[in-house]
Formats: structure tokens, sequence, C-alpha cells
């Protein structure tokens, strides 16, 4: 029998024309409680902020909403963009959701901005060099969480003792250096940025060092799927959804003709917004499936993160029980940390 990998999601809480950020909200729930049905281990929520189409600004406070609507899925950021804020807030926000949901919350960390440089000097009012901090800021944020406060007197509160889990988030080989550095689990974002996939696991495996977190290393890798009942069904979701990628990244949304998609598609740009998709699992459920298990001996990974993609809330939640399906998920095993048994 095939070893299988934990599947997990990444949720953007997306919402689209003639919506608001409401609309996509009941979406995040009705995919987790999906989820949490077919037994997939967690869903994580990302921070992006001046985006027109992205409704998790503030991931904290989507955990809270979908927590409360679910039973025993891990819930968490993929992640907090740690530079935009100061790790004592970020121990309050997620010790009161580790006090609230108790052992369902993960913290997923990340040093980019989550936004443009103008966004993040002017209306978040961040310096541009914050992301300097990024390693010493992780330190301490984990002092807050383990009720170590390195400023006397000083106690997060909520935060203290919940040891929420850390997670290091990465594109490149700096975030799998510093996972392994501080020997934390390692989560490599190719869902949307796959070239250095193979490097930075590489990396961050071979200079692993033990901690107190963990004693081996924990990869989960992301990728995009989009599952349906036939091939031919899952080829022309996937098509429409290259494109609705090409509008947002290059004609921030608005729509254009096909000629104009066409044309760009076939220019060194559109050729490159393409290639930020080059990991995706297309067709059935069993197709799919082995899309998964292909990827997870390319990736060494330990866990599967995946992107759904699809346009409507029915065809997302179809792939989800296509692949479920295909790749044995048992829902009586989805809950507890998957990491756990490296600690």
């Amino acid at each position: 029998m095939v070893s299988r990998v934990p599947l997990s999601v990444v949720d953007f809480s997306s919402f689209y024309d003639n919506e608001r950020p409401a609309d996509a909200f009941r979406r995040s729930v009705a995919m987790a409680q999906k989820a949490e049905q077919l037994g997939y281990s967690r869903v994580w929520y990302s921070e992006h902020h001046n985006t027109s189409s992205i409704a998790s600004a503030v991931p904290s406070l989507v955990i809270a909403h979908v927590a409360a609507h679910t039973s025993s899925i891990r819930l968490g950021a993929g992640g907090v963009m740690l530079p935009n804020h100061s790790p004592y807030v970020v121990a309050e926000q997620f010790g009161t959701l580790e006090e609230m949901y108790p052992g369902r919350i993960d913290l997923g960390l990340g040093r980019a901005p989550g936004t443009d440089r103008t966004t993040l000097a002017r209306a978040l009012r961040r310096p541009l060099n914050g992301a300097e901090n990024f390693p010493s800021d992780i330190v301490e944020l984990m002092q807050y969480l383990k009720g170590e406060s390195p400023f006397p007197g000083i106690q997060a509160v909520p935060g203290r003792g919940t040891n929420v889990p850390v997670y290091i988030l990465g594109s490149s080989l700096y975030g799998a250096q510093l996972a392994a550095k501080l020997g934390l689990p390692y989560s490599f974002a190719s869902h949307l940025f796959p070239p250095m996939l193979e490097q930075a696991v590489a990396v961050y495996r071979e200079t692993f060092e033990p901690s107190s977190v963990m004693s081996e290393p924990y990869v989960i890798a992301a990728l995009n799927v989009t599952a349906a009942d036939t091939e031919d069904e899952a080829k022309r979701i996937y098509e429409e959804m290259v494109r609705q990628h090409i509008l947002a990244m290059h004609f921030n949304g608005r729509s254009a003709s096909d000629g104009e998609v066409a044309q760009l598609l076939a220019s060194p740009a559109g050729q490159h917004y393409a290639s930020m998709l080059d990991y995706y699992g297309v067709g059935t459920g069993d197709q799919v499936a082995d899309y998964l298990q292909h990827f997870t001996e390319r990736a060494q990974a330990d866990e599967l993160m995946l992107l759904v993609k699809g346009p409507t809330t029915e065809s997302n939640n179809r792939s989800l029980e296509l692949i479920a399906e295909s790749w044995g998920l048992d829902p009586d095993k989805a809950a507890g940390d998957p990491t756990t048994w490296r600690r």
C-alpha cells in the first residue's frame, strides 16, 4: 500500500465581482466544514493587504470565526507577516485563539509584507527594512508563547504557556536556512513561487538542527489542485483558473478580452505568470492523487497544503471530496497536529 502524507488546505478567502468580503467568509466556513468532514488536517489563512479580491487581511479574526463553526480541524495562519506586527501582539492574538480553541491553532510566520511597498510604508506605517528583524522577532514571539518573556515584568496574557506551534514560511533559501537553524517546521509556498522548492527543501533537511520544538525536520509543500468528475471538466476549470490568475497578476483584476489574454500568455511576462502555477494537479480524483504522490516524492514533503482552485463553492467542495476519496483520508485520524510525533 502506498504511504500517504496528511493533506491540508490553504484558503485565500477570495471574493468576486459584485460580492463583499462577507461572502468570502461564508465560503471559508463552508470549506473548513467540508475539509473537517472529509479528514483534511488543517486549513491556513494568509495575510494580504490592499488586495481587491482577498478578504483575509487579519488571519486571527478569520481563524476565530471559522473555529466557532467547526469542531476539530486545525486552523492557522499561513501566515502572519511578522514584520508588519509587534511579536507581543501576535503572541496575545494567537494565545487568545489557543485558549478559546485548545489544540487547534497553528501560527505560520512569513517575512514578506503581504502587500506593496507604498501600503507597507504609508498605511501599515512599517519600516521597509523591517524584515531584517525577522529571526529575532520569531525568537521573541516564541518566548512570549512559552512564558519566558525577554522583558522582566512583561508577559503575554493570553499567550504565555500556550506554546502555539510555530512554522516558518518561505519561497527561497532564506526561510529554509532559518527554519533549519531554529529547529522549526518549514512550509514552502510552491503554489505560487515554485522555482526554489527542491533546493530549499534539500537545504532545510541537510542543515536542520534539532531543537526543543522538533527532533527531526518537517516539510509542508503547497500546490494548486483542481479535481472534477471527468478529465475534460477538470481541464476546462484549470484553463479558466489560469486565465483568472493572469488577469489578477497583470490586469489587477480588470476584465480583458480573449485577445489581450492570449497576447499576454505568449509574452515573457505571461509565461512568467503562468509558471507561478507550475505545480498544479488537474484531473479526476485518481489522477490528482497520482500527481500528489509524485509531488510528495519530488518535494520530500511530510504534508501537502492544497490551494483548491475552482469557480464555485460547489466545484471546490467536489474537488475536496474526490481528492479525499482517492487519497484515502480518514476523518477519525485527522485530528491533532501531524508534526507531534517529531517533537
